[in-house]
C-alpha cells in the first residue's frame, strides 16, 4: 500500500487508537504493526472473526487476558537450556495459567461462533506445567521447603545451626564482663557473619576474628571465637542450599524448554486474539458495522463518518462548551459512475469526504469494522493513492503546484483499474484556464486506467466534466445561504455552486454592484438553463439509483436471512435425526448424560416399547424416558 497516502489519510492514528484497546503487550504490538490487505479472502475471514467477537462481547463473553506476559523469549531461552530466575519462571507461571483460563473460555463459547472457536483451538491447557511452578516458588519468589526433600533437610540443618549460633550471642551478651567491652550491646551482621562492636581499647577482651573497622577507627566488629566454628559450617550449608535452588532451577527452567513450542504457539494466538478483540471493543465504542467486501469496485458508504474526526469530537468540546458530532456523508463510485467531482465552498467538507472514504476503505482492508452503517459495501483496492493538502517541498524546491504535479505523475503511473485515486483540488495553484485544461487532461487519463477517482475542485470548468462524461458524477457539498455556514453533507448528482453572489448580498455589498457582477456572470454562463435541466436529470437518475440500491441490498439481505433460516432448520433436522437413531441403538451399560441428575451414568434396562430405560445413578436406578437421555459431553 502506498507509504504516503497512508501518512497523509493518518493510517498510522487508527493503528494507535486501536492498540490502546489491546490488553496485552503482544496484542498492542501486533495491532501497530498491521497492514491493510489486497486479497478477498484473508480480509473477510478477518472480518467474520471481529463479527463474531463482538457477539461475544455483547453476550458477556470476554477472553481473559488477565496474567499473560510475553514469555517467548524467556521459553525459547529454557528450549536451549538457559536457567530461569525466580521472577521470570512466576511470569511463566502466570502466563501458562491463563491459557487454561483460554482453553476453558473456547469450551463455554456459543456453538455458533466458529470461527472464533477454530481460532482458539491450538492453544492447550498449560496449568498443570504452572502448578509445578508455583508449588516450588512462593508469590515473592522464594523457593518454599517443599520444592525437594534435599533443600527441605538442608535448611533445617541451617536453622538448627542458627539456634545454636543465636544462643551463644545471647550467652555473651549476658556476660557483665564483655558488655564493658563493646560500643553497644547487641550484636550485628557482616555479611554472612555474626560480630561484636568492639571498642578499639578493649580489642583483647574478646578473641575472636575481625571483619571490619568503623570510619573512624574507635570500633572493631569481631566475630567471637565460640562461633567462628559455626559460622564456617553455616557457610557450607548456604552453599549446599544455593546448590539445591539452582538445581531445582534447572529442572523447572527444563520443564518450560520442553513445552517452549506450546508455550510460543498459544502466545501467538492469544496475541492474534487480543487484536481480534481490540478491534471489536472498537466497534462497539464508535457503532461500526462490517463492511461487505467486494472485487467488483463497488463503494457504498452509507451514513460514513471520519473514525479520527469523530475521535476528536468526542473528546474535545467546541468553544461554546457544546458536544460536537460528526456530519454523516453518503459517498458512492463504481455504482453507475467511477470517478466522483465534488464541488463547494471552502471548509464545505470536500476534502474531508475525501479522507473518510480512503480511511474507510483502508480500515476495512485492514479487517476491521468501519463507521457507516450497516449494508456498506467496500471495494478490496490494490492501493489507495492521494494527494491531499498543501505540499510544498521545500526540500526539493518545488513550489505548492510542482508538488502536486509531481505526486499526481506517480500516481498517473501506478495506478491501476484496482486503485482508489483521491485528489483534492485538482487544477488549483496555477492559471485557472491552463489549470482547468490540466485537470480535464487528468481525469480522463484516469478514466482510462479505469480507477475509481474522487476529485475535489474549485474550478468552473471542471464542474461540467461529467455532463460530458458518462463515468463520471458530479458531487457537491452543501452550502447554507442563511446562516453563511456549510453543513458538510455530501450530494451526489449536483454540481456545488461558489454562491458568492448571494453570500454578497446577504453581507449587503451595494445593489449596483450586485446587478453589474449579475450582468458580467450571465454573459460567461450562456449555457446556464440547458445546464441546469441536465443537472436535474442527473439528480433526479441519481435519486432512483440510490433507491435502487437499496432495495437491491434489502433483497440481498433478506435473501441471506432465509438461507440461514432454512440452513438451521436443517441442521436441526438433522441432528434430531441423529440423536433419535443413538437413542434407538443405545444399549446395556452404555454411557448417557442425565440433565435432570446433571452427571454421567450407565444404562440398566432399556424399554423402547415404553420409551424409557432405567440408569444407574449413585447406588441406585432411575426410570427416565428416552428423550432425556443424551449422548455424553
Amino acid at each position: 500500500m502506498d507509504a504516503h497516502t497512508l501518512d497523509l489519510l493518518e493510517y498510522g492514528r487508527i493503528l494507535e487508537l486501536l492498540g490502546a484497546y489491546a490488553s496485552t503487550s503482544i496484542g498492542r504490538e501486533l495491532a501497530q504493526s498491521i497492514e491493510p490487505g489486497t486479497e478477498l479472502g484473508p480480509i473477510q475471514a478477518e472480518l467474520v472473526l471481529v463479527s463474531e467477537m463482538a457477539d461475544a462481547l455483547a453476550a458477556g463473553q470476554s477472553p481473559p487476558f488477565g496474567g499473560i506476559h510475553d514469555v517467548r523469549l524467556l521459553a525459547r531461552r529454557a528450549a536451549i537450556g538457559t536457567m530461569l530466575s525466580t521472577d521470570q519462571l512466576l511470569q511463566i507461571a502466570d502466563t501458562l495459567t491463563a491459557t487454561g483460563a483460554f482453553y476453558r473460555y473456547r469450551m463455554r463459547l456459543d456453538g455458533r461462533l466458529t470461527r472464533l472457536i477454530d481460532m482458539l483451538m491450538p492453544v492447550e491447557d498449560l496449568g498443570p506445567i504452572a502448578r509445578n511452578i508455583t508449588g516450588c516458588i512462593d508469590g515473592r519468589g522464594h523457593l518454599v521447603d517443599g520444592a525437594s526433600p534435599d533443600l527441605a533437610a538442608v535448611r533445617q540443618k541451617l536453622a538448627v545451626l542458627e539456634d545454636r549460633v543465636q544462643n551463644e550471642i545471647k550467652r555473651l551478651l549476658r556476660d557483665p564482663e564483655l558488655r564493658k567491652a563493646l560500643r553497644y550491646p547487641n550484636a550485628t551482621v557482616n555479611g554472612d557473619h555474626y560480630v561484636l562492636p568492639v571498642a578499639a581499647n578493649h580489642r583483647l577482651k574478646i578473641p575472636g576474628v575481625v571483619h571490619r573497622t568503623s570510619s573512624t577507627g574507635e570500633t572493631i566488629f569481631v566475630e567471637p571465637a565460640s562461633i567462628v566454628n559455626l559460622s564456617a559450617e553455616r557457610v557450607m550449608l548456604k552453599a549446599e542450599e544455593d546448590r539445591e535452588i539452582r538445581r531445582i532451577l534447572r529442572k523447572l527452567s527444563a520443564e518450560v524448554g520442553k513445552y517452549s513450542r506450546q508455550i510460543n504457539s498459544a502466545l501467538e494466538v492469544i496475541g492474534r486474539a487480543d487484536v481480534v478483540t481490540a478491534k471489536a471493543r472498537y466497534s462497539q465504542d464508535f457503532a461500526m458495522s462490517a463492511p461487505e467486501l467486494n472485487n467488483d469496485g463497488r463503494l457504498w458508504l452509507r451514513s460514513a463518518r471520519h473514525p479520527l474526526l469523530e475521535h476528536l469530537f468526542r473528546n474535545t468540546a467546541a468553544p461554546d462548551g457544546k458536544t460536537r458530532t460528526v456530519v454523516p456523508v453518503e459517498i458512492k463510485l463504481g455504482v453507475g459512475f467511477q470517478m466522483l467531482v465534488i464541488t463547494g465552498p471552502n471548509t464545505g467538507g470536500k476534502t474531508v469526504a475525501l479522507k473518510t472514504a480512503g480511511l474507510i476503505a483502508l480500515m476495512a482492508q485492514s479487517g476491521m469494522h468501519i463507521p457507516a452503517t450497516e449494508g456498506s459495501s467496500v471495494p478490496v483496492f490494490d492501493n489507495v493513492f492521494a494527494d491531499i493538502g498543501d505540499e510544498q517541498s521545500l526540500h526539493q524546491s518545488l513550489s505548492t503546484f510542482s508538488s502536486h504535479i509531481s505526486r499526481i505523475a506517480h500516481i498517473l503511473q501506478n495506478a491501476t483499474g484496482r486503485s482508489l485515486v483521491l485528489l483534492d483540488e485538482l487544477g488549483a495553484g496555477t492559471d485557472p484556464t491552463e489549470g482547468a485544461a490540466l485537470g480535464r487532461a487528468i481525469l480522463d487519463h484516469l478514466d482510462t486506467t479505469g480507477c475509481r477517482a474522487m476529485v475535489t475542485t474549485h474550478l468552473g470548468d471542471l464542474k461540467t466534466y461529467a455532463f460530458t462524461n458518462e463515468r463520471a458524477e458530479n458531487g457537491a457539498v452543501e452550502f447554507d445561504i442563511e446562516s453563511l455556514r456549510p453543513t458538510y453533507r455530501l450530494h451526489i448528482g449536483q454540481f456545488g455552486m461558489s454562491n458568492a453572489i448571494k453570500i454578497a448580498r446577504r453581507l449587503k455589498l451595494p445593489r449596483e454592484v450586485l446587478r453589474k457582477a449579475q450582468r458580467y456572470l450571465k454573459r460567461r454562463k450562456g449555457k446556464g438553463p440547458e445546464l441546469a435541466r441536465l443537472q436535474q436529470l442527473r439528480e433526479e437518475a441519481e435519486k432512483a439509483r440510490s433507491v435502487a440500491l437499496a432495495a437491491e441490498h434489502d433483497a440481498h439481505r433478506q435473501r441471506e436471512e432465509y438461507e440461514k433460516l432454512t440452513n438451521d432448520l436443517k441442521k436441526k433436522s438433522e441432528a434430531d435425526a441423529a440423536l433419535r437413531d443413538w437413542r434407538l441403538k443405545l444399549k446395556l451399560n452404555d454411557e448417557v448424560w442425565s440433565p435432570k441428575f446433571g452427571k454421567l451414568a450407565k444404562v440398566a434396562r432399556i424399554d423402547q416399547r415404553k420409551g424409557t430405560l432405567f440408569i444407574g445413578v449413585g447406588i441406585g436406578q432411575w426410570e427416565v424416558p428416552l428423550e432425556e437421555v443424551f449422548p455424553s459431553p
